[in-house]
């Protein structure tokens, strides 16, 4: 029996949809375990003497790297959830044995992460620059002065009704329609389609990951609500016109933050 003709539990079961399955909760769980139990001081960068607490040097090698990982691991955790819709399906449909699927998927989702790897690597140096000049507090790392953090909420308001967010996001909320008009068969394919799922979705959400500035990039709860609002969006039906209300919120917010 060919693939296009077994039965559609069988393809939703199938193992390669089961071990992405897995595979992608598994770096989920982990990615938020390590933000809630690491402690603040080393996500930070700061270096820890007897009796006290050094503060960080933005820029030296020690603090870029640890900024990095820190960075990194919050993209997995915030993004994830919301591309596995797209990874399940690229796992589902892709032709092949069940190895040269497996393979195929792996790649797809590395290729995918990779281009987040690269954000990370881009805020890593722009929250040193921010600290370097005191712009951004150096342990809660949230912005300082209340019309830079207004001034942030803006422009992703701003951000949220550009045709280019809008063309970002339906790319993202179409994973059936994304698939078919970017496949291409075998690794390179796979790369292919990763990369570019990858920068929509960078596309769609940088402004949003730049507001964990505003909350502060090591407040948990603001980090885990930005997750939800970027897993809300690309998940939620067009007609919601969810990115309208989301840009509404943050101008309200800003004028909180002037007024507060």
């Amino acid at each position: 029996m060919s693939f296009t003709d077994t039965l559609p539990l069988e393809r939703l079961l199938c193992r390669p949809v089961l071990i992405s399955a897995l595979a992608l909760a598994a770096a989920i769980v982990l990615a938020w375990a390590w933000l809630a139990t690491r402690p603040m001081e080393s996500m930070a960068g700061m270096t820890e003497m007897p009796g006290m607490i050094m503060p960080p040097e933005p820029w030296s090698t020690g603090y870029l790297a640890a900024t990095f990982t820190m960075w990194a691991l919050m993209m997995v955790a915030m993004m994830l959830p919301s591309a596995a819709p797209m990874i399940l399906l690229h796992a589902r449909i892709h032709r092949g044995t069940q190895t040269q699927r497996t393979l195929a998927n792996t790649v797809f989702a590395f290729s995918y992460l990779a281009v987040w790897t690269g954000f990370a690597a881009l805020a890593a140096v722009a929250q040193a620059a921010l600290v370097s000049a005191g712009l951004v507090s150096a342990t809660r790392l949230s912005l300082g002065q209340p019309q830079l953090a207004a001034g942030l909420l803006l422009l992703a308001a701003v951000w949220q009704l550009m045709p280019t967010k809008t063309a970002c996001l339906e790319r993202c909320q179409s994973p059936v329609q994304f698939i078919h008009r970017y496949w291409r068969p075998g690794p390179a394919g796979a790369v292919r389609l990763g990369l570019i799922h990858g920068l929509y979705c960078v596309g769609c959400c940088w402004s949003l990951m730049l507001l964990l500035f505003v909350g502060g990039v090591m407040n948990l709860a603001w980090v885990a609500l930005l997750a939800l609002v970027v897993f809300a969006e690309k998940l939620a039906p067009p007609a919601w016109r969810l990115s309208r209300w989301l840009a509404a919120a943050m101008a309200l917010g800003a004028g909180y933050v002037l007024i507060a």
